[in-house]
């Protein structure tokens, strides 16, 4: 069974992603609320996959996104952002995210990223 972080500032989507994932056959071993604890988490669980949220307080996707991958270039990240951030889910992927998902989640897409990322 594959292993996940869940990264979100909203409390509702980091609940809605976990209960997808759980149904999916994933485990979630972590969550974290903005980019500092991302890092931090990822150094100390090492999930499989980290799903992060683009915009947080504090340290923002991104910058956890290229910190993760500047010490763990094997680190498996699925960026998720709001509709209108295409500038930013671009940058994501230059800086080494595996896909994007865009908010409002579809559990079906969720699935299917992250199964796409892990493979």
């Amino acid at each position: 069974m594959s292993t996940v972080l869940v990264v979100d500032d909203a409390a509702f989507m980091r609940m809605m992603i976990k209960n997808i994932l759980t149904e999916g056959g994933f485990e979630v071993v972590g969550e974290a609320e903005n980019g500092s604890q991302a890092v931090e988490m990822y150094n100390e669980l090492k999930p499989d996959l980290t799903t992060m949220d683009i915009t947080m307080p504090e340290m923002d996707g991104l910058a956890a996104l290229k910190e993760i991958r500047g010490t763990h270039p094997e680190a498996c990240v699925v960026m998720c952002s709001a509709m209108g951030q295409q500038s930013m889910v671009v940058e994501s992927i230059q800086a080494g995210a595996r896909d994007f998902i865009v908010k409002p989640f579809q559990a079906d897409r969720v699935l299917e990223a992250i199964q796409k990322a892990l493979a």
